[in-house]
């Protein structure tokens, strides 16, 4: 029988010290004879004579300068022991930028650029993008999973990307973890013909896949932000086994800690963002439906929950059909939730509701079981709104980060737009309320360094005001790579060469 942890009522609850202070001219000095300032708002980033410094010796080392080369890597020492102090000494301890790769980081000299870079705007800790769009950051020889590599040119398949990007980030004094996706699978996964069984499918007998828009039901338009994904149901045993094999081949590469993404279901648009009956919900595939079943304890509860599910309600003549077919059982039963009160129907859609969140929490339990094995911190990155109740329904995602356990990180996306930082601030503190005093909460934001992006303040303004209104917290992180440095990532993603 399976555990019923989550309750409906469960998903409704629950800068720097001194921003004029400069960096010490210690470690990073002895690397730049014209030591400038550093900026007060980011007080470990690296003066632009020292960047300049290394960035000319690695250029003359990729050249063939052997001089160059130890030079370059003594200033890379340097500049390690000079970032792991200053970020011992200044908000926030922890400081990670997300990165996604590309094959062409393979070339020589290309992660040293990009860690470089990381490192130069006082970064400690980076977010590697391993599993993601149905494809997995490991070699084509070496990949187990049924997604494709990322690496799958030619040139570079048989590159072991992360294992070297784990390597030149820790030679820089960076935590480098493995950020995953996790119940989207991506679209590549649902087009095998043996997986099609392992997709979440809702009371239309359709997946994320071949979803569409209700008010598009007329023209053939798929559901444009879901076309390429593909959510799992997280109880299908074939799922569950192929994101055990990448998690273990995950960790074959020594990562500091792993990330997990996208625990949750699919938010669709418009009023479709609120599930508020039964066939909405993504557990009709053959495994979510099984186990559901079997939360029926007598068999009047089955017949009624069967009933239910196929049609979306029960009335007073199925009850009394059930009593007259089973007359010695007394009341249905099912699986306890929390609340046991109100109609056969009301009952009957807080079990549904609670089996959809429970096996979210189960599907996240299996993914960090192998970490925690390894005592490596496990993270879940999540929306803060993602667990509200909305009128008569709950949001579609049903994403129960309020459930998640204390012992992993809590990476809350922070990405509320109101033209200043107060919505971020009071997505934070809701995070905060149910967090526990073991529980290490990093915020990720988004944004940019010194202006404002899409109505959202600077990085340096929205990590003040959290600082002035949660100083509790120590570690942030800053998506994205892609966004501070547009031009790199667009070189780097179509192999662009300077």
């Amino acid at each position: 029988m399976f555990s019923l942890l989550a309750t409906v009522t469960d998903l409704g609850r629950r800068l720097s010290q001194s921003l004029v202070a400069t960096l010490a001219t210690t470690s990073i000095a002895s690397s730049s004879p014209a030591l400038a300032q550093a900026d007060p708002a980011q007080p470990c980033r690296l003066p632009p004579q020292a960047v300049v410094e290394k960035e000319t010796l690695r250029q003359a080392a990729l050249n063939g300068d052997d001089d160059a080369r130890a030079r370059y890597q003594i200033l890379v020492a340097r500049h390690r022991s000079a970032l792991q102090q200053c970020r011992q000494q200044f908000w926030p301890q922890r400081q990670a930028l997300w990165l996604r790769l590309y094959p062409c980081d393979a070339e020589a000299g290309q992660l040293e650029e990009v860690f470089d870079r990381i490192v130069n705007r006082g970064y400690n800790e980076v977010y590697i993008e391993v599993f993601y769009d149905g494809q997995v950051l490991l070699p084509t020889d070496d990949n187990p999973t049924p997604w494709q590599s990322v690496m799958r040119s030619s040139e570079f398949e048989n590159v072991d990307l992360l294992s070297e990007a784990i390597a030149k980030g820790r030679e820089r004094g960076l935590k480098v973890y493995a950020w995953l996706f996790t119940m989207n699978f991506g679209y590549a996964y649902g087009q095998l013909s043996d997986r099609t069984d392992a997709l979440a499918r809702n009371g239309d007998n359709v997946t994320t896949l071949n979803h569409r828009r209700a008010d598009d039901s007329n023209n053939n338009s798929l559901l444009h932000s879901y076309a390429s994904q593909a959510f799992i149901d997280p109880y299908s045993p074939q799922a569950r086994r192929d994101y055990q094999w990448l998690v273990y081949s995950v960790l074959q590469r020594q990562p500091d800690g792993v990330l997990f993404d996208y625990v949750r279901y699919p938010r669709l648009p418009g009023s479709e963002s609120v599930a508020t009956k039964v066939r909405d919900l993504w557990i009709y595939g053959e495994a979510s439906r099984s186990a559901l079943m079997q939360r029926a304890l007598n068999d009047k509860a089955r017949v009624l929950l069967e009933r239910y599910l196929d049609r979306g309600y029960v009335t007073d003549d199925d009850l009394a059909a059930a009593n007259a077919r089973f007359p010695n059982e007394g009341e249905p039963r099912w699986q306890e939730v929390r609340s046991q009160r109100g109609s056969v129907q009301t009952r009957l859609w807080h079990l549904s509701v609670a089996h959809a969140v429970q096996g979210i929490l189960d599907f996240l339990d299996l993914a960090v079981e192998p970490v925690r094995t390894q005592d490596l911190p496990a993270g879940a990155v999540f929306f803060p709104d993602g667990n509200r109740p909305v009128g008569e329904g709950f949001d579609s995602r049903l994403q129960p980060w309020d459930r998640f356990p204390s012992s992993m990180e809590w990476h809350p996306m922070l990405y509320g737009v109101c033209g200043d930082a107060s919505c971020i601030v009071e997505q934070l503190q809701r995070v905060e309320a149910f967090a526990s005093e073991d529980t290490t909460v990093v915020p990720a934001l988004a944004g940019v360094w010194g202006e404002p992006m899409q109505n959202r303040p600077s990085l340096e303004a929205q990590m003040y005001a959290i600082r002035q209104a949660t100083p509790e917290i120590d570690a942030i992180s800053h998506f994205a790579y892609s966004w501070q440095f547009p031009e790199s990532d667009r070189q780097r993603k179509f192999c662009e060469r300077d």
